[in-house]
């Protein structure tokens, strides 16, 4: 029987800072196509665990060390990567310490989640329901 056809299996995470005031987030600027700011992720590996996949990219990309505190949702919208289908997993996380740029990541910076850069992918979509789940403590809606 030969296997379905899938989207690919992402993560991001949004990782705030919770050794500065009013926990600022980190965010990558792409090595590679498609260019622009986004939030540290990638693909997660065969035989990886979601958990695993999301701390070893931020790892990878910004030589932090996180506590995954909440899935904030699932994102699955067929264009939301213009190269192929991807769902990503989503995860708010918290570290120490200064982000430095490794792996896919040119450079990274700190942003106020309310003054962002134009971002990558559906990545401003997701910082709007980051916005929400830190002022009401709701997690993503369900879309579709």
């Amino acid at each position: 029987m030969p296997l379905p056809v899938t989207p690919l299996l992402t993560v991001d995470v949004i990782i705030e800072l919770i050794d500065r005031p009013n926990r600022p987030i980190v965010l990558i600027e792409r090595r590679n196509p498609p260019f622009g700011w986004a939030l540290p992720g990638g693909f997660v590996d065969v035989g990886e665990r979601l958990e695993a996949s999301a701390r070893r990219e931020v790892q990878e990309e910004t030589s932090l060390a996180v506590d995954l505190q909440v899935l904030l949702g699932c994102y699955s919208d067929p264009a939301r990567d213009d190269r192929m289908h991807t769902v990503s997993a989503v995860y708010v996380a918290t570290a120490r310490g200064n982000p430095q740029a490794q792996d896919d990541a040119l450079n990274v910076e700190i942003f106020d989640p309310a003054e962002l850069p134009s971002l990558a992918f559906d990545h401003a979509l997701i910082l709007s329901d980051y916005r929400r789940y830190r002022a009401q403590g709701l997690v993503t809606p369900l879309r579709g």
